[in-house]
């Protein structure tokens, strides 16, 4: 098992004052910020968008993890890849009919590419662009909100990408972005997950980020 990332996500931060809480993450030993950009057509919310992130990626004190829930990604992936702070960028299978090419335009970039799969999506949408991937995130929840509870139906399903990625003897990093918490983290990283977002249990779920950041790794022991 590799060592566990914890990338909270900013979503379930508190927006007056993001630069704050930021750096309350990097001094709670987190390793990445998972930034959340939804725009109420992918998903049925609306987040940050390209003036923010230009703004909050100055300063950020960890490498950021920059998750599209929009349609059309591969119109933003230059907009976003320019900020130097953003060190991947993750799309949607869903919103991608040409996945290859969005791929291939993340990494022209510079950024690690990732692709996100929703609850009722199944591992062959991704099966022949494996290979090019820095990660492939498991969706535990129904995008769109935070504090949403865990489907654990995903576990077979992280279960048998761990298995895809494994007998092609892949480096790829497989994710979990929902429902996180100090039970949920043991459950996934036993079905072989080794990235996980974690945004409501990282601000609200223990005394405070660094106790909850600790009780997600010690759980995934």
């Amino acid at each position: 098992m590799k060592d566990i990332i914890i990338s909270p996500s900013i979503l379930s931060a508190d927006f007056r004052c993001l630069g704050e809480q930021m750096e309350l993450l990097a001094q709670a030993g987190c390793d990445t910020i998972h930034v959340d950009v939804m725009d109420g057509v992918f998903v049925p919310n609306i987040s940050f968008g390209q003036a923010v992130m230009k703004t909050i990626a100055k300063d950020a004190p960890l490498p950021m993890d920059v998750h599209l829930m929009i349609v059309e990604p591969g119109r933003y992936i230059e907009e976003f890849a320019a900020e130097k702070a953003v060190e991947s960028i993750t799309v949607h299978v869903e919103a991608c009919p040409h996945l290859d090419r969005v791929i291939a335009q993340i990494a022209e970039a510079g950024k690690k590419p990732g692709v996100a799969l929703n609850p009722s999506t199944p591992l062959s949408t991704i099966e022949w662009v494996l290979e090019k991937l820095w990660m492939v995130m498991i969706m535990t929840v129904n995008p769109g909100f935070g504090a949403q509870k865990f489907i654990p139906a995903q576990l077979k399903k992280i279960e048998q990408l761990r298995k895809m990625i494994d007998d092609r003897k892949l480096d790829t990093v497989l994710g979990v972005d929902g429902g996180v918490n100090r039970k949920t983290a043991a459950q996934v990283s036993a079905a072989g997950a080794d990235y996980l977002v974690a945004g409501n249990y990282i601000f609200h779920g223990e005394s405070t980020a660094r106790a909850a950041a600790e009780a997600i790794r010690e759980a995934c022991k």
